[in-house]
């Protein structure tokens, strides 16, 4: 057997990924699975797994050789706690390590791609220094922000390769993912030929650049760039969410101009049941006034033209034209209406 080169993939499945960045992450981790399969190195050096995190985390994808590999579907979850999905990490890595004896070789460095767009919504400071104190030297990390609202100067606290991906095209996402296969090969390569050292593969500077890490984010239990609202479909009882980006629109003033903070609607999305599975148990009673947003989809789920109708349970689900509506959530009937001027829904940490 040759000696494993173990790659882990751990990503950030919080709500603020929902729509087309976690289908990109899908597609383009397809795309790497079969690059790798082809090629005669990787095939028999690399073994991949996948963990997700968002309120809490798991393991999507055993770690297992690329020729039984198959990419998954993504699901999402609220929050973005870090700290669990490096402790799970850790603990799979753990687990999963062949350690070099006698009468064997063990693996070599483990590689881990870390996927992120936002903020931790917990303290990580302890997943932290296990890391630090255990794996740090032991493996090779890259940290990938998603986008610029991560908090990157955390995120050098675990490894000194962090990386901005500028995700703003689907054919910025196909040369990422190229770039992430490359690295990996260049890796399995340089082990087969005993060069023990990790290298990234070259990247263009339009696509990723190195991130700035000295830019402080203020902490935060709910991520500021979005707002996301979880709902119930009225018809399906399936759960969706509905997604919103920070936006500063320019107000002029006796010729002062400021800017009123808003969010603008990013789009609705079904989502499985999983979502409650991967959701922070801890109650943090967010909440935005429907002022604030700008926007409101028709339900993913079954079409009903309103999607954001609010329950006196406090939840949100979508009605149709029918006269009374059951709420999904608590099963109380009602009539609904429009109502003048805004009023506070319950949001989630993002």
């Amino acid at each position: 057997m040759s000696r494993r080169l173990p790659i882990y993939f751990l990503i950030d499945v919080s709500e603020s990924m929902v729509g087309e960045p976690i289908q990109q992450v899908e597609e383009g981790l397809s795309s790497i699975i079969q690059a790798l399969k082809a090629d005669p190195v990787a095939i028999e050096t690399v073994y991949i797994s996948i963990i997700i995190f968002a309120g809490d985390a798991k393991t999507l994808i055993p770690l297992q050789e690329i020729t039984n590999f198959y990419p998954p579907k993504f699901p999402i979850g609220n929050g973005t706690s870090l700290s669990k999905g490096l402790g799970h990490l850790m603990y799979e890595m753990r687990r999963n390590t062949i350690r070099t004896t006698a009468e064997q070789k063990g693996d070599w460095k483990p590689i881990i791609f870390l996927f992120t767009d936002g903020i931790p919504t917990d303290s990580t400071g302890n997943a932290i220094k296990e890391w630090k104190e255990n794996w740090q030297r032991s493996s090779n990390m890259v940290a990938i922000s998603f986008g610029d609202n991560t908090d990157n100067k955390l995120l050098a606290e675990l490894t000194e390769n962090v990386l901005w991906f500028k995700n703003t095209t689907t054919a910025s996402y196909k040369e990422f993912f190229k770039w992430i296969t490359a690295s990996i090969k260049t890796s399995s390569i340089r082990i087969e030929n005993s060069f023990t050292d990790f290298e990234l593969a070259k990247f263009d500077n339009v696509i990723i650049e190195k991130a700035n890490l000295f830019e402080d984010q203020t902490k935060q239990w709910t991520d500021p760039n979005f707002v996301v609202l979880a709902a119930k479909c009225q018809n399906t009882k399936r759960p969706y969410l509905m997604k919103y980006k920070r936006d500063i629109i320019p107000t002029t003033i006796a010729d002062i101009t400021c800017g009123t903070l808003s969010y603008r609607l990013v789009g609705a999305y079904q989502v499985d049941n999983s979502y409650f599975e991967l959701c922070d148990d801890k109650n943090t009673q967010q909440k935005i006034n429907t002022d604030e947003l700008r926007g409101a989809p028709t339900c993913p789920c079954c079409g009903n033209q309103f999607a954001f109708a609010a329950c006196s349970c406090g939840n949100i689900h979508c009605i149709g034209d029918d006269e009374i509506n059951t709420c999904p959530w608590c099963d109380n009937q009602s009539h609904y209406g429009i109502g003048d001027g805004g009023f506070e829904v319950n949001r989630t940490q993002g």
